[in-house]
């Protein structure tokens, strides 16, 4: 699958005034799950699909999952490119951070404010999955120094590279500037910064969370300890807007260390829903299959 092929291989106009890195929106009016809208983009001389992603602030695989069949690395010059920037919010409670490991994104809700931010974000490889989790932020660190695990240190021997003990901080600490510390476990999952050029938006990390240098800093000074965080695997979202339509939104599920990858099914309350109506399913059905990663309507307001 694209996923796991470029792993081996290898936003937006707001609804609010936001900063410069975080994409803002307020939260949508009741009885929707709808913010943001699609964008398009015309590649031109020289872009890849990894530069336009940083651009407007998406996964890497979550632009590539729009565009199927684009070429990653030399995109037809002219050619004209979805930005996924109009998303189904996660059916959680909006409160807190939550990760939504199936579309590697991080959603910062802030009730008082009445807005949520979005964010694409790294997370562990096959092998070293990120768990689901629910949890809270027991520390935080700037300039923090990265103490690897044995495991790691052995698995970074194997190839032939000798980790230190310590990493200090520096521009050669994995984990950038800041580092926000979950209080799951032993304490050894982080939301943090890189100081790599690549890896948002995809399955490359040794199972933390990895946000860009600019999202981390924000998002860093803007948390505090004992928020709660929440991290689900929800590859299916749904919603049914205030004129009774429904859009659904599927992303491509996750391998698991297991070897084990979800089989998308239609939400049984969507199924029930068509049902009662008499609606066909067989525009849901189309995007379970395609697994685009944007929101599309599979029935019409009534």
């Amino acid at each position: 699958m694209l996923r796991n092929w470029l792993i081996v291989g290898c936003l937006v106009a707001c609804t609010y005034a936001s900063s410069v890195w975080a994409a803002t929106y307020s939260f949508p009016v009741k009885g929707s799950r709808m913010v943001g809208s699609i964008q398009y983009h015309e590649v031109k001389k020289h872009e890849t699909m990894a530069q336009i992603a940083k651009q407007y602030d998406v996964g890497f695989l979550a632009l590539m999952a729009a565009n199927k069949g684009v070429d990653p690395f030399l995109p037809q010059e002219g050619y004209v490119l979805t930005i996924p920037s109009q998303i189904i919010l996660p059916d959680v409670p909006y409160q807190g951070i939550v990760v939504n490991l199936a579309e590697l994104r991080l959603y910062y809700f802030e009730p008082k404010k009445h807005v949520v931010h979005i964010f694409p974000v790294g997370i562990g490889r096959i092998g070293r999955d990120t768990p689901v989790m629910e949890t809270k932020i027991s520390q935080k660190r700037p300039h923090p120094t990265w103490t690897p695990p044995q495991s790691i240190r052995e698995e970074y021997a194997k190839k032939g590279v000798e980790l230190p003990k310590v990493v200090p901080a520096g521009p050669d600490n994995p984990l950038g500037d800041y580092a926000l510390r979950l209080a799951y476990g032993a304490g050894d999952y982080l939301i943090h910064g890189t100081n790599k050029d690549f890896g948002i938006g995809l399955r490359v990390s040794s199972g933390c969370i990895r946000m860009e240098p600019e999202n981390i800093d924000w998002l860093f000074h803007h948390v505090h300890t004992g928020l709660k965080v929440k991290v689900i695997n929800d590859p299916i979202k749904t919603t049914l807007e205030p004129d009774r339509s429904v859009y659904m939104e599927a992303h491509e599920p996750l391998t698991r260390s297991d070897g084990v990858k979800k089989r998308l099914t239609m939400p049984i309350e969507l199924k029930w829903w068509l049902d009662e109506y008499g609606i066909s399913a067989v525009k849901a059905q189309a995007v379970i299959t395609a697994q685009n990663g944007v929101p599309v309507q599979v029935a019409e307001g009534r």
